[in-house]
């Protein structure tokens, strides 16, 4: 009785730490967004939100068909997320620290200082 007790609780302490940081990602998706001038709600909705990203990145709207194609989906990711560090001022080492670590860098370029510049006052990498 008593491991199934202690089980249960951890399951519970481990729902609400994803719980947390699923919180933590929409609300910094949500401000990235909103300080690009798009729309904070379209975090939330699937496929509309990639194209967002698109948008503020500076790529065309169809690149969201290559998401779909496997293989060239984590290229297309690779460099939409370049292209966005860029679009907040940010380099090609920020970009690398939002694939690999996106739970800390996000939540930087969200509430840090960084700002909006747009993508050809940035300079577009790819």
């Amino acid at each position: 009785m008593e491991t199934t007790g202690g089980m249960a609780a951890s399951g519970g302490i481990i729902a609400v730490i994803w719980l947390a940081l699923f919180i933590l990602i929409i609300a910094s998706m949500w401000r990235v967004f909103t300080k690009a001038g798009q729309p904070g709600w379209g975090c939330i909705i699937p496929f509309y939100n990639i194209y967002l990203m698109l948008k503020i990145a500076g790529k065309p709207g169809w690149w969201l068909l290559l998401f779909f194609v496997p293989v060239v989906n984590l290229i297309i990711s690779i460099v939409v997320i370049i292209a966005l560090a860029n679009s907040f001022g940010k380099g090609v080492g920020f970009a690398v620290g939002l694939l690999l670590l996106p739970l800390i860098f996000y939540p930087i370029l969200a509430f840090g200082s960084a700002q909006y510049i747009g993508p050809q006052q940035a300079g577009d990498v790819i």
